[in-house]
C-alpha cells in the first residue's frame, strides 16, 4: 500500500483542476525544465564532438608526446627512439628536425615551419600518410631535395607536384660581406590536406637528412616525437620519461603544447554549462509559483485533511511528491529529447542548411565540415541529477506554506 502523501500528491497531478492558469503554468514549468535539459546536452555534446574532432587533427599533424634537446639538437636519438619503443604505452617513436625557412617561389615568399621527418617511420606516429592529397610520403628521398606541402601553403604560393622553389633557412655562412642565409632549391613531391588550416598554411615536410644538413645538425635530430595508446595519459608518460630518460633535453606532451586553444574550449564548455543551467533554473522559479497556486487552490483540502488527523509532514509531503513529478517527468522528456537530438544534430544542421540554402559551418573558420557530436554518459547523468535537485529544492517552501495552513481559518468561509 502506497503512502499517504504519495497516493495525494499523484491525484492532484493527474486531477483535472478548474483553474486552468495554474495548470498551463505547470505545463511550462514541466517544458521550461526540459528544453533546458535538451539544450544542455545538446550543446555539451556538439562542443565535446568538436573538441574530440580539432583534437584529432591536431594530433594528427603534431605528436602525443616529444622528446626535444636543447640548441646542439638531441645526438643519442636512436637510444631514445630504443628506450621508448620498450615501454608498453608508447605505441610508435620516430625522429624529426625542426626549424624555420622562408619559401620563395616566383613573387611569392612565405615564411614556413620546416620539418624533417623519416618517411618509413613516420606513419607510426601522425596521420600525414593517409592524408596526402597529391603524391606519398614514400617519394621524400634523402640527398634528392624533395618537399611536401600543405594544402594552403601550396594554393598560396601558386605551385603544385614538379614545380621547383627556393628555401632559405637563417642558419648561413659568414663571408666577408658578413652573414649569408643558406639557400637550398626544393622540388615539390607531394601536397598533404590535415583539415587544420594552421598547419596546412605553415608546414612543409622534407626528408630528415636533407634537413640535418640544411640546419647543419650532422648527425643529430630537434627531437623524437611519441605516440601513445591513451591520449589522455599523455602528461603521466612524459612526465615519466621526462624522469628517466638520460637526455639533454626535455619533454613535453601535447596538452603542452596546444595548452591555449584546449584550455579556452575548457572554459567555453564551463561557462556554457552554467548559462544553459540558468534556463532550468528559470524553469525551477515557475515551478515555485506553480504550487504556491496550488496550495492556495487547495486550502480547504488541505484543512480536511489536517481535521482528519494528517500531520503538517504528511501535508508537506503531498506537495513535494506533487513538484518532484513535474520535474521528474520535464527531467525525462528532456534526457529523451536532448540525446534524441545529439545523436542526429547533423541530420538536423543538413536539414536546416538545405531550409536557408547556405552552409552552417565555414571549414575555412571551423576546420570541419559538419557538426560533430560525443554524448557523453557522465553528462547526462550530472545535467539529469542537477536538474531534478533544482526541481526538489524549488518544491520546498511552498510545501512547507501547505503544512503552516491553519484548519479553523482554511473551512471559516467554507
Amino acid at each position: 500500500m502506497q503512502p499517504l502523501s504519495l497516493f495525494i500528491g499523484r491525484r492532484y497531478l493527474r486531477a483535472k483542476r478548474q483553474n486552468n492558469f495554474i495548470s498551463f503554468i505547470s505545463l511550462v514549468s514541466m517544458a521550461g525544465i526540459a528544453l533546458g535539459i535538451a539544450a544542455l546536452i545538446t550543446v555539451l555534446s556538439v562542443m565535446n564532438g568538436f573538441q574530440k574532432e580539432v583534437r584529432a587533427k591536431i594530433l594528427g599533424v603534431t605528436s602525443h608526446i616529444q622528446v626535444m634537446g636543447f640548441d646542439g639538437g638531441l645526438a643519442n636519438w636512436r637510444d631514445v627512439v630504443e628506450a621508448t619503443k620498450r615501454q608498453p604505452e608508447i605505441a610508435g617513436a620516430a625522429p624529426f628536425v625542426m626549424g624555420q625557412g622562408l619559401l620563395t617561389y616566383s613573387q611569392n615568399v612565405r615564411g614556413i615551419g620546416v620539418r624533417g621527418i623519416d618517411p618509413a617511420l613516420e606513419n607510426e606516429v601522425a596521420d600525414l600518410g593517409s592524408n596526402m592529397k597529391v603524391g606519398k610520403l614514400a617519394d621524400l628521398k634523402g640527398g634528392q631535395y624533395g618537399i611536401v606541402l600543405g594544402s594552403e601553403l601550396s594554393r598560396a604560393l601558386q605551385v603544385q607536384v614538379g614545380t621547383k622553389l627556393q628555401l632559405v633557412v637563417p642558419q648561413g655562412s659568414v663571408t666577408p660581406a658578413g652573414m649569408v642565409p643558406r639557400m637550398r632549391s626544393f622540388t615539390v613531391v607531394g601536397i598533404f590536406s590535415s583539415g587544420h588550416y594552421e598547419y596546412d598554411l605553415n608546414l612543409a615536410l622534407v626528408h630528415i637528412k636533407d634537413a640535418q644538413a640544411l640546419f647543419r645538425l650532422d648527425d643529430a635530430v630537434s627531437g623524437v616525437r611519441l605516440k601513445v595508446n591513451d591520449t589522455d595519459r599523455a602528461p603521466l608518460i612524459a612526465r615519466d620519461l621526462g624522469r628517466t630518460l638520460a637526455i639533454d633535453g626535455y619533454v613535453t606532451d601535447w596538452t603542452q603544447q596546444n595548452a591555449t586553444y584546449f584550455r579556452a574550449v575548457q572554459i567555453e564548455k564551463r561557462m556554457m554549462f552554467i548559462i544553459l543551467t540558468l534556463i532550468i533554473a528559470v524553469a525551477a522559479f515557475n515551478l515555485v509559483s506553480t504550487l504556491v497556486m496550488v496550495v492556495t487552490d487547495k486550502h480547504p483540502d488541505i484543512a480536511i485533511l489536517r481535521t482528519l488527523g494528517a500531520t503538517p509532514g504528511t501535508i508537506m509531503r503531498i506537495f513535494i511528491v506533487q513538484g518532484a513529478m513535474v520535474g521528474l517527468i520535464g527531467t525525462l522528456i528532456g534526457v529523451v529529447g536532448g540525446v534524441l537530438l545529439a545523436l542526429n544534430i547533423s541530420d538536423v544542421v543538413s536539414f536546416m542548411e538545405r531550409i536557408i540554402g547556405t552552409p552552417i559551418l565555414s571549414p575555412e573558420v571551423y576546420f570541419i565540415k559538419e557538426l560533430p557530436s560525443d554524448l557523453k554518459a557522465n553528462d547526462v547523468w550530472s545535467i539529469s541529477l542537477i536538474a531534478f535537485a533544482m526541481a526538489l529544492v524549488a518544491t520546498l517552501y511552498p510545501s512547507w506554506r501547505a503544512s503552516k495552513v491553519n484548519p479553523a481559518e482554511a473551512l471559516r468561509y467554507e
